[in-house]
């Protein structure tokens, strides 16, 4: 393994030295070194006293992390030391395998929201760039490059944001029920009735 395990990176986060952590779970320090670089797995036995330990989900501390992970590692560092109140729940968008609204809680702590807020850029950046590596087998190279001209240069428009979410619907991105008002469904009877017109 090259890159960053996850037990490497929660032990810098919180300062713990491997000394600190081989007495605390019984082992020799060998064993901690061993794990951070990869050369030798943690015993699934270790796994749940980690998990308790950091109040991080195990699943972190065996693999090599991402950027997301990191600020995931963080995320819940911050609750654990600051037990911040969640100040209301906002329903978003969750595009993927299963396009529906999520919960997102925003918290009291605006160190929080500031992270939660990283972790959606990141995990959209990383998104977009999985989407744009198809470009190469892709004949429709015009519509990506007209993409990101939108994106820089009418990303603040509200009729792009109403395009925006209009193709989504025609497309079935978004769940059939999901509407953003009167004035929303208005625009999109009109760009369908356009799509239709020009056999779109």
């Amino acid at each position: 393994m090259s890159g960053l395990i996850g037990l490497e990176y929660v032990l810098n986060l919180y300062s713990i030295q491997h000394i600190e952590l081989a007495q605390k779970l019984g082992i020799k320090k060998q064993n901690i070194n061993m794990w951070v670089k990869g050369r030798q797995n943690i015993p699934k036995k270790y796994l749940p006293v980690l998990e308790d330990i950091f109040g991080i989900d195990r699943t972190y501390f065996s693999k090599e992390i991402t950027e997301i992970d990191q600020l995931e590692i963080q995320k819940e560092k911050i609750k654990r030391e600051l037990k911040p109140v969640v100040k209301k729940i906002e329903q978003h968008f969750s595009l993927g395998e299963i396009n529906d609204l999520v919960e997102v809680p925003v918290y009291d702590e605006e160190e929080m929201n500031a992270i939660e807020w990283e972790i959606e850029r990141r995990s959209l950046m990383a998104r977009f760039k999985a989407a744009m590596e198809v470009v190469d087998d892709n004949p429709y190279m015009d519509t990506y490059r007209l993409i990101v001209e939108l994106m820089e240069k009418a990303q603040h428009e509200i009729v792009l944001q109403k395009t925006v979410e209009a193709l989504a619907h025609y497309y079935q991105v978004l769940p059939d029920w999901v509407s953003t008002g009167s004035e929303q469904d208005e625009y999109e009877d009109e760009l369908f009735e356009f799509f239709d017109d020009n056999n779109y």
